[in-house]
């Protein structure tokens, strides 16, 4: 539904990898944003990790953001089969995808979608996971995929948001944060 936010996720087939090099991750990426494009989605939050990816989508126009996520995907396949000399599938099954219900539920997936490289051992730093979009709303890498005004009214710089997001990292090591129900919800993998 039009304006209406969305988190939508996906794994590797068996767990496997969907990403084979470091071009397949920029291959995707300009599909994602060709198709934002296309379907008028905006790209409030991504990360490709190598073997699951995780959008948060706003869909502005009237065509929705599941079809985006589809027709997203059915040419990623495609063009890693035919670059890789391949066939079938690499995702387990269709992108799951869960509405966004609460203002503080989509800030709060905002961050956990950035934190998730160093959440998997990938980087100890999010800002060190190139395949993600945490860098443009810390203002140092300039990107196409990311809503500049997502946090105008909630942070007021981009150091706010950064520390933010460090708290949740640091409390994901905690035990006690799997318990809380204000994480409950976050916790999908």
């Amino acid at each position: 539904m039009k304006n209406n936010y969305s988190h939508f996720y996906n794994k590797g087939f068996n767990g496997q990898t969907i990403f084979f090099s470091k071009s397949d991750y920029f291959m995707l990426l300009d599909l994602m944003h060709k198709y934002c494009c296309r379907y008028n989605i905006t790209m409030v939050a991504y990360c490709l990790i190598p073997n699951h990816y995780h959008f948060l989508l706003r869909q502005d126009g009237e065509v929705s953001d599941s079809k985006y996520v589809q027709t997203l995907f059915n040419s990623f396949v495609q063009k890693i089969n035919k670059k890789y000399n391949r066939q079938g599938t690499i995702f387990k099954g269709r992108a799951q995808s869960r509405a966004v219900e609460t203002e503080a539920y989509l800030y709060h997936l905002c961050r956990y979608i950035h934190a998730n490289p160093v959440k998997h051992g990938l980087v100890n730093n999010p800002t060190d996971w190139l395949y993600s979009n945490y860098r443009e709303y810390l203002q140092v890498r300039e990107g196409n995929l990311y809503d500049s005004s997502f946090f105008d009214n909630v942070f007021e710089n981009p150091n706010d948001y950064k520390k933010w997001v460090n708290e949740y990292i640091e409390s994901i090591f905690d035990s006690h944060a799997k318990t809380d129900p204000n994480y409950k919800d976050l916790y999908l993998e």
